[in-house]
């Protein structure tokens, strides 16, 4: 996530649990903390287990904010309002589809992500 939008994803989750739980407030921080690192690292390395790590992270913010809810029924409809204005989160997964052609000492040369090639 880009800083920015991660700092006010951030700060709006924890605004939104403090309100509700305050004593939960810096457990959430740390966690939210320690998944964003999560996050990163496999957004940096993208294989099959970043996509499961990424996909992980995600159910488990989901069942915590379904619990909160469900603690505090009538927050729910300040969740949507903090969800609408956020807006669209960034995804760090895309779909890539790449066409190459190489004829005679031709080379291609194709990476979905970072590409380092030292030629002798």
């Amino acid at each position: 996530m880009a800083a920015d939008t991660w700092q006010a994803v951030r700060g709006a989750v924890i605004r939104f649990w403090q309100a509700l739980q305050p004593d939960q407030t810096d457990a959430v921080a740390s966690e939210l903390t320690a998944d964003q690192r999560e996050a990163a690292a496999a957004d940096l390395h993208p294989s099959r287990d970043s996509e499961h790590t990424l996909a992980e992270l995600r159910a488990q913010w989901q069942a915590r904010f379904r619990r909160l809810i469900a603690a505090h029924p009538e927050a729910a409809s300040d969740l949507r309002g903090l969800l609408a204005e956020l807006g669209p989160l960034p995804t760090t997964a895309s779909a890539i589809a790449q066409h190459a052609t190489a004829s005679g000492s031709g080379r291609v040369y194709q990476a979905g992500h970072d590409q380092h090639i030292t030629e002798r």
